[in-house]
């Protein structure tokens, strides 16, 4: 999808130090999630897999997953298009959790699977400390312009 080095931003500059005021009073920054680099193509943002974000058997939560799967793929979204003129929110996300944490980081990478007009789908891949698969997930989100009456 992207070739030369291009970048899919809309900020053809961007870095993970202008990703720092995202977060502020949301979810994400409840569980402690932060923006870990900005590639050409990719967005990455770990989480701590602690107190916060277990489930009962004090294994990470699969509504934590997708809580950060989503996260980084809308953001991803929301850098994509020009921000005056449109709005980006999630259609569908899906996820398949494939092993179990205790402790540590997660770090989800997004990668566009489709870039259109009016629909992003992106490709979460969430790996432990060791970069051993966690969960996969997809993100489908619907391009809106600010001036419809969605």
């Amino acid at each position: 999808m992207v070739q030369n080095n291009d970048t899919i931003w809309f900020n053809k500059s961007l870095s993970v130090a202008d990703l720092s005021g995202v977060t502020p009073d949301t979810m994400g920054q409840h569980l402690g999630m932060e923006f870990v680099d900005v590639g050409p193509a990719s967005l990455k943002m770990r989480m701590p897999v602690d107190n916060r974000t277990h489930q009962p058997y004090g294994l990470l939560h699969g509504g934590a997953s997708c809580a950060l799967a989503e996260t980084v793929g809308s953001v991803a979204s929301f850098l994509v298009i020009d921000s005056t003129k449109q709005v980006c929110v999630g259609l569908e996300i899906n996820a398949n959790h494939v092993r179990g944490v205790r402790s540590g980081f997660v770090t989800a990478t997004a990668t566009p699977l489709h870039l259109g007009a009016t629909t992003h789908v992106w490709d979460i891949k969430i790996n432990d400390d060791n970069g051993k698969l966690v969960c996969v997930s997809r993100l489908t989100v619907a391009i809106l312009n600010r001036n419809s009456k969605g």
